[in-house]
């Protein structure tokens, strides 16, 4: 599903590594039709990150929704999925190979955050401040989509 105003982008996924990357180039290539080259390296690592607490820890499916939404000097980036548990911001072992997932959201971001949606789930979401003025755009629009992929019972290797 996509969404059409000028500076607003939605795309529905299931969060499974191979759509993780298509996701991250979407992201990148908004941002860059919006003109907004220098928060590409922040917003893909940061929904980078939600995507994969969603891969990882989301029950009971990985279906959600990337939206990327640029209002006045604020980009915002969030995830919704249908797990009502809410992700925790963990001190990770130094050597730990994982669990630095929202510290590092926290890290690339103006401010974070979880916004429960009760039994549909949860949004997590992160936002960047935007380069003033922001640039005039044409009427077309910019966002790629990411078809849902049915699941699957069996893991491909």
């Amino acid at each position: 599903m996509i969404s059409q105003p000028s500076r607003h982008c939605t795309v529905e996924l299931q969060a499974l590594p191979s759509r993780i990357g298509q996701v991250r180039r979407i992201v990148s290539a908004q941002l860059r039709y919006w003109h907004l080259d220098p928060l590409i390296d922040q917003a893909a690592l940061g929904v980078t990150e939600l995507l994969t607490n969603v891969h990882r820890h989301a029950e009971p499916d990985k279906v959600c929704t990337v939206e990327i939404e640029l209002l006045l000097d604020r980009l915002t980036v969030s995830v919704h999925d249908h797990d009502p548990r809410l992700p925790q911001l963990r001190d990770a072992e130094p050597f730990a190979t994982c669990g630095r997932g929202l510290a590092m959201v926290a890290a690339v971001s103006e401010s974070w955050g979880v916004r429960p949606q009760g039994e549909a789930g949860k949004i997590v979401w992160f936002t960047l401040p935007a380069p003033s003025p922001a640039v005039a755009l044409p009427t077309y629009p910019g966002c790629g989509a990411v078809e849902h992929a049915p699941a699957r019972s069996a893991v491909a290797g």
